[in-house]
Order: structure tokens, then sequence, then C-alpha cells
């Protein structure tokens, strides 16, 4: 689609002017009453164009990932519809694999003369792609061009025949297919607007998931071991998978699995709790051989396990034996025993690897965790893991400390009420502002300005006059990353925003003060500038050697994630308080 892009990139100011002269309702005319109403809904506008469709969603209440690959058309668009609802993305089809990176599923996909320009030999896989991006009960909306192709523009045929058949292989129902004229009065060019649903049937991969949780046969805690570390993964680091490049999959690093997988069993083995008939400590434990028994040993606890953590001397060898133990019982053991009902196929692939042998210094970054290998996670599994994993991850607490007590019960080894379930929480990194507190108290000595990143007032020296503020609410995701940790004063923090969520306009109003935050923060200090990097790069989709700009896109597009997962009430911003 090369030629198409470059045609639509030369030829914005005169395409989207005359894109903008028919408005969207009337485009759509013949589907608005499948365009969904309510609030917190979220579309996506693929091949967004002059960006009419986008705004018109936005301003009936949507927020919107407007993706255009054209640069030309989209710095337009962004101009013509300067909405802080509209969130504009680089990304083209067949893939979309930046909006698939970015772990969203929306309400509404919209299509309005693109499917044309998608040669027929790919529509199958972008159908497939487009589908895995709808909620239940979503609708996707597309517009099929019928008429001879633009002379620099190529086209293929766009029959709704096909469109339908892709349908009923995907299990979408066709609410409407309807033939129109040309809006802009071309005689030879005819439309067809078409509406597709995907069924609720609320499950998503829950049915398979519970089935492995609840109904497989276990001679140990491992399954449950390594479907709960990669729902953490889902959850807290999703920015290290990566699409795979030929299935309906991502590839998770297996020394995230892994790290996981030791912070678990740390104190699980410590407290004695068996994790198999017969075996309340590490002996008989396929992952509890040197490195592991080094770590017990030790004084690394469950939670110095992190993405960013770094370790130096006989503790860094320590924890790298310890995740390449790890690995190798993942592989072997409940990565090759978890499949599909009634079938050897297995649900996880993993394709270990051996790292470099560590040398004194140990950082646990995406990198270092990428070189133990990689997991394969079914598409379906993943989404499911990201967007119901606050339901998920009970289910397997109970059922984990289940067998710990059943296990017990066989050894004469009793487990108290309670005692499994405290030694299977996930301990969160403590709320500590501390080291953001440091910092800014340190340009203050030196005569630098600190200022609220949302108000702008200057911030004093004095005592009571600064509080770090985590940007995305800690209430809502317990998030003490560097990035997420951000000066302001009293009122705002304690009165004003509190444990709300940043309104898309309210994050984007502090855009500059942010940035310059991060710059006199985290830049002066090469080990600080490190952490910060590592931290965001695991949390937030960002490319590598990420700008600050492509650091704040990420916040935002996290910030859309929270607001979509977990409809956290926003603030919209200190006027809005007033």
């Amino acid at each position: 689609m090369s030629d198409t892009i470059r045609a639509y990139d030369a030829q914005a100011t005169a395409l989207a002017a005359k894109y903008e002269s028919v408005p969207a309702g009337q485009v759509h005319a013949a589907l608005l009453e499948f365009v969904l109403r309510g609030a917190d809904l979220l579309a996506l506008v693929v091949g967004a164009g002059s960006g009419r469709d986008a705004a018109w969603l936005a301003a009936d209440g949507f927020e919107v990932v407007a993706v255009e690959p054209a640069a030309g058309m989209r710095a337009e668009a962004m101009r013509r519809h300067p909405d802080p609802c509209i969130r504009w993305l680089d990304d083209r089809l067949p893939d979309l694999g930046a909006v698939h990176q970015l772990g969203l599923a929306f309400d509404l996909i919209l299509l309005s003369a693109v499917w044309m320009h998608v040669p027929p030999p790919a529509r199958a896989r972008v159908f497939r792609k487009l589908v895995t991006l709808l909620k239940p009960g979503g609708v996707l909306l597309m517009s099929l061009r019928e008429g001879p192709s633009e002379p620099d523009r190529p086209m293929w045929p766009a029959p709704a025949g096909e469109v339908e058949a892709l349908a009923r292989v995907h299990g979408l129902a066709v609410l409407r297919s309807v033939a129109t004229n040309d809006r802009l009065g071309r005689p030879d060019v005819r439309w067809t607007g078409m509406c597709l649903r995907l069924p609720d049937d609320g499950a998503g991969a829950l049915p398979l998931l519970r089935g492995i949780i609840l109904n497989d046969d276990k001679s140990s805690t491992y399954k449950l071991g390594l479907l709960r570390a990669v729902a953490r993964i889902a959850d807290a680091t999703p920015a290290l998978a990566v699409a795979h490049p030929d299935i309906d999959a991502v590839e998770v690093p297996l020394g995230l699995v892994a790290l996981n997988w030791v912070r678990m069993y740390l104190p699980l083995v410590s407290a004695g709790l068996p994790q198999m008939p017969g075996n309340a400590g590490p002996d008989g434990l396929g992952f509890a051989k040197t490195g592991f028994r080094e770590l017990l040993a030790s004084d690394v606890a469950a939670q110095d396990l992190r993405i960013g953590a770094n370790f130096a001397g006989d503790r860094a060898a320590a924890v790298s034996r310890a995740l390449a133990e790890a690995r190798r019982t993942i592989a072997t053991m409940p990565a090759n025993y978890i499949t599909f009902p009634n079938s050897d196929a297995r649900v996880f692939t993993a394709a270990p690897a051996t790292p470099a042998r560590p040398g004194r210094e140990l950082t646990l970054d995406g990198e270092v965790l990428r070189a133990f290998g990689t997991l394969t996670v079914p598409g379906h599994v993943w989404r499911t893991l990201q967007r119901l994993g606050v339901w998920v991850e009970p289910v397997l607490v109970g059922e984990w400390s289940r067998l710990m007590r059943a296990y017990g019960e066989r050894m004469g080894r009793p487990v108290g009420s309670g005692e499994a379930e405290a030694a299977l929480a996930w301990l969160d990194p403590i709320r500590d502002t501390q080291l953001a507190r440091i910092v800014a108290q340190r340009l203050l000595d030196q005569g630098r300005q600190v200022t609220c990143v949302w108000t702008g007032a200057w911030i004093g020296s004095g005592p009571g006059t600064l509080d770090i503020d985590h940007c995305l609410p800690w209430s809502a995701w317990p998030c003490g990353d560097l990035w997420n940790l951000l000066p302001a004063t009293p009122r705002v923090n304690q009165h004003l925003k509190r444990d709300r969520l940043p309104s898309a306009a309210a994050l984007a109003g502090a855009r500059t003060s942010i940035m310059a935050w991060w710059s006199d923060a985290w830049l002066s200090d090469p080990a600080l500038q490190g952490r910060f990097e590592r931290e965001a790069a695991a949390a937030l989709p960002v490319p590598a050697s990420a700008s600050f700009e492509d650091i704040f896109a990420g916040l935002e597009w996290r910030r859309l994630r929270l607001r979509q997962d977990q409809q956290v009430q926003e603030w919209q911003g200190v006027r809005g308080d007033l």
C-alpha cells in the first residue's frame, strides 16, 4: 500500500478539503442507529484521513484512536481537529501492530473508504486483526466502494459478499448492508455501508482458563504458577510483549516469566508451604537449585525482583542462576503440559535460550530478560488476561491455596487459615515518593525552579510546600516508577486531584510541565536516567530508545487503557474544580 500512502501524503490538503465538504453524519447516515451511545466508549478509526469521522465520534462522546499512515494527511487532520479526545497513531494495515501493542479493546471500529485499498490476499488476515480488537458486543462499520480505481491510488473490488463470508468465519452478525450513491456526486461510484457485530457471550478465553485452573490434573502448583506469572505481565508490564508476526499471539520474554515465577515461589518455599505432594521445602522442586537456594539464604526479598532492579556481585550471580533454573522448569513442565481441551496442542509455546554469562552486575531490563528466550501466548488468552485479569487473579490464588492445603493434609503439615493466601499475596512496591522528593529538594537547593505540573505554580523550599503526585493514581494501579512521580502543590494533590485519573485534556495541558520535570529530575544522573528509561520501556507502549515525547505519548496511552479497563473516576484539571 506504499503507493497509496504516498498519494494521500502528497495530496493531503486537497483531499482533506474534499472529505470535509460532506459531514460524517451524512456519509454514514444509513448506519447511524448502530453507532453506540453511552459513557466511556472507545472507537478506532482506521484510515482516518482528514479526521472528519474521528472528530464526529469524539463530539458524540467517544474517546477515539485515529490511525492514519500518511504523514501529510495525519498532520492536516490534527490541524483541523485538535481534540484531546482523539489520539493519533501512525500505523497501517494489514498488521496494525502499534494498535495491538496498546492492549485496548474497542466498542466501535470504523473503516470508511479503506477496504478497497487492501489487496484481496491480505483481507482475511486484516479482518481477523480487526475482530481481535473488538470488545464483545462491539460493532464494525465499513464502507465498501464500487467503481473504477483512482489513477494514482490503487484499488481492488470490494464486494459485500466477501465481507459477509469473513463475518461468518469469525462469528460476527451482519446487522445491515445497504447501498448508497456517492456523496461527492461521482456518477460511476457507489458505496455499500455495512455494520457487523461481535456477539457478547461474556467469555473470551475464560472457559479455557477456568478449565486449566480448576479442572486440569495437577501433580504440583506449576500450572497455576505459569498462568499467574503471565497474568502479572499482562497487567503490569504489557509493553514487553511483542506481537507474533504470523499468528494471533504475543511473545513475552521467558526471563520475565521466570522472574515472576521466582518472585512468587520465594515466600511460599520460605514458609514451608508444600508445592506438590510430599514436599514442603526446596527438595524435589525442579527450579529450586543453586540459584534459588542462594536467594532463599540471602537478603533478596520477593518484591526486590522487579523490572529495573540492579544486583551486583554474588547477588547478581544468584538471581541469574535462579532465572535460568526457573526458565528450564517452565519450558519442560507447565508449558509442556498445559493443553487445549481434548487435545495435545499446547496453549503456551516456550522457546528457551541461554543468555550470556552475567558479569558482576545485573540489571533486569527487557533486553536481559529476552535473552532467556520467549513464551508464546495465544492472542485470546492474552487479551482476556489484560482485560479480565482482575477476575482471573482471585481464582488462581484461591485454587493455589486449596492445593497447598490438600498437599499439607496428606503430609500431616496443616496449612492454617489465611497462611497460604498471605504467602501468595503479590507484594506491590511500597508506596514511596522519597526519591522524587529528594531530587526536587536538591533542585530547589541549587536555586532551580520546581513547579506544580498541574497548575504551573512555583513550589517553595519550605516545609509543607511540596507533594509528589502519582500521575496515574496508586489506588487504581500501584506504580512507583519514576515517570509516574510528579511534583505538585499539597492543595492539588491532596484536595483537588486526589486519587482520580487525569482526563485526556488535563494530561495534555500538563505535557510541557511534565516533560520539563522529567528532564530536570532524571537526566542529571546516569543511574536515574537508566532507571527512568527501563521502567518506562516495561510499563508503557514506547519504541526502543524512546524520547520524552514518546514516553509522554506512552503515558497517554496507559491513561486511556486504565480508564477503559477500570473505569477510574476522571479529574478534569484545576479548572474543573473551580
